[in-house]
């Protein structure tokens, strides 16, 4: 017996096989433009890396050439790493215990920073730093009496005095408001304390070495990065 399907019924399982056409097609749309949508997402993030690992290339360059015949009169060390200008010599720095800055080390700042923040200030660079941080670093040693747990916390107070002496040092040099205004939203003033300590081979604490300061430069990659996140986050929202 054969039994014929009504016009209806006919009609019926076309309009459905329509629809999930349809939304086929509209499921295709959306995953090309999800998948569009992810790959100027990544091609935006790889452009931003790209462009501040050459700015962080350059700005290494420019700072070996600019200091290289006084890094090693200063007992200073350019890490290209974590672009930063570390002072290592706190026989010059500082008075043992002390916040105050010793001559000696004033006559290095005044040759080093105006130089410094020329550099970062050019056309090149200047849009690209977010942040200057004066990085004041000790050993983990308090002299007196003290556990190790005190020997931070007192060893952190000295620190942040230190990094805020210098920074107002070398803010008291920049007569151009501009310029001061520029640099005063960005540099800062970071006591760490015995928090990054330098190790000789044998893993043993540098005590020298790890009493020092570090001018370090951040980049505002990581922020535009995010921004980027974010704004992809609300178009998906």
């Amino acid at each position: 017996m054969k039994i014929f399907k009504s016009s209806k019924e006919e009609n019926q399982w076309m309009s459905i096989s329509d629809l999930m056409s349809v939304l086929m097609i509209i499921f295709l749309f959306i995953s090309i433009v999800y998948m569009r949508s992810v790959s100027q997402k990544n091609n935006q993030i790889t452009s931003i890396a790209q462009t501040y690992e050459k700015t962080q290339v350059e700005i290494t360059h420019d700072l070996k050439e600019e200091f290289a015949k006084n890094l090693q009169i200063w007992n200073a060390v350019l890490d290209s790493l974590t672009l930063s200008i570390r002072f290592e010599n706190p026989e010059i720095l500082f008075k043992v215990g002390s916040a105050e800055l010793n001559n000696h080390f004033k006559g290095i700042l005044d040759s080093f920073f105006p130089r410094f923040i020329q550099i970062l200030t050019d056309t090149k660079y200047k849009k690209y730093i977010e942040e200057i941080r004066i990085e004041g670093h000790t050993s983990s040693e308090w002299q007196g009496e003290s556990s190790s747990r005190q020997a931070y916390f007192n060893n952190m107070e000295l620190s942040q005095d230190r990094t805020r002496k210098v920074l107002e040092y070398v803010l008291s040099q920049i007569k151009d408001e501009e310029l001061f205004i520029w640099t005063k939203n960005r540099l800062t003033a970071n006591g760490l304390s015995s928090s990054k300590l330098i190790h000789n081979n044998d893993q043993t604490e540098n005590q020298e070495r790890s009493r020092r300061v570090e001018f370090k430069i951040k980049t505002n990659a990581e922020q535009q990065i995010i921004n980027i996140l974010e704004q992809s986050k609300r178009l998906n929202n």
